[in-house]
């Protein structure tokens, strides 16, 4: 019985925010009913954030808000983002995410939303790997 708890454990989503450094930084975090992904490419310099449901599709057309709560409140939106794999993985591109990436480190709590989807995400243990994918490191090629 001992031996079926880890393979049991091993089946639930990995809940843990982490950070990969490289020539594309990334930082990622997935739900019970989501994954989250943020990349940053310094050669562009760009900044996406995909967002992929695992149940019901993001809606078409309707703007894109994230909602940010603690100590540091702060709510964005877009409506500029993209759908893709059939409406499932929603994806913002940008220049600059500062104040996505604000939300997420310096607050206990995110929702995305877009229309009546929403997407909670507790941002507990957020905030070291959200700085180490700040200190993603410049281009420096040619």
């Amino acid at each position: 019985m001992r031996a079926l708890i880890p393979l049991l454990l091993s089946t639930l989503p990995a809940t843990a925010w982490e950070a990969t450094l490289g020539p594309i930084c990334t930082l990622t975090h997935e739900t019970q009913t989501a994954q989250i992904a943020l990349t940053y490419d310094p050669s562009q310099p760009l900044y996406t954030i995909s967002i992929t449901r695992k149940g019901t599709p993001w809606p078409e057309g309707a703007p894109f808000e994230m909602e940010f709560l603690g100590p540091a409140p702060l709510r964005i939106g877009t409506d500029r983002q993209v759908l893709s794999d059939g409406g499932q993985t929603l994806t913002v591109t940008d220049r600059g995410f500062g104040n996505v990436l604000n939300g997420l480190q310096f607050n206990g709590q995110a929702r995305a939303m877009a229309g009546a989807a929403s997407e909670a995400m507790s941002l507990s243990g957020a905030s070291e790997p959200v700085q180490a994918f700040r200190d993603c490191p410049p281009f420096t090629g040619a």
